[in-house]
């Protein structure tokens, strides 16, 4: 058994289709198990027996669990997953693909999926311009104007 951090995301009945969504983005992904809810515990849960309770999934060797717990939950910007690329396509892809049926742009590169779940999409090369002192200020005044980022930009800031 791996001993890791494993995020735990909390859907209301789509997180099959969240964890299958998820996985058709990133390379590198896969499906590692379903299980579902029984008879077990229904005066508490509701769900009927058969239900998807989780799908554990995992992104580039990062595990996650996708829980079906209901709607007592939503997804906040408090937490969000950060995606280094490596490529102003790469952030074109990510961006495009995840603000698409429903998602949501924001500012400084973050956005929120068609589930709510945030995320932002970052230039690999971005912590880099902001150890720079001369180039900081000018980076961090170019990057809050934008939503999507635009590597060329920050590297000519």
């Amino acid at each position: 058994m791996k001993y890791q951090i494993t995020p735990c995301l909390w859907f209301d009945g789509n997180a099959e289709e969240a964890a299958r969504f998820y996985i058709s983005v990133f390379k590198n992904s896969k499906i590692n198990g379903i299980t579902y809810y029984g008879k077990e515990g229904f005066e508490v849960h509701n769900q009927p027996e058969g239900t998807v309770l989780t799908v554990e999934f995992e992104i580039n060797g990062q595990t996650f669990t996708a829980l079906n717990g209901g709607p007592e939950f939503r997804f906040n910007e408090s937490v969000s997953f950060q995606v280094y690329c490596d490529t102003q396509q790469e952030i074109d892809y990510y961006w495009d693909t995840l603000t698409a049926d429903g998602g949501e742009e924001s500012y400084c590169g973050w956005l929120k999926d068609k589930y709510g779940l945030s995320w932002q999409i970052v230039p690999a090369i971005f912590t880099d311009l902001m150890k720079d002192p001369v180039k900081a200020e000018r980076v961090m005044k170019a990057f809050m104007q934008m939503r999507k980022l635009d590597v060329e930009k920050l590297i000519n800031a």
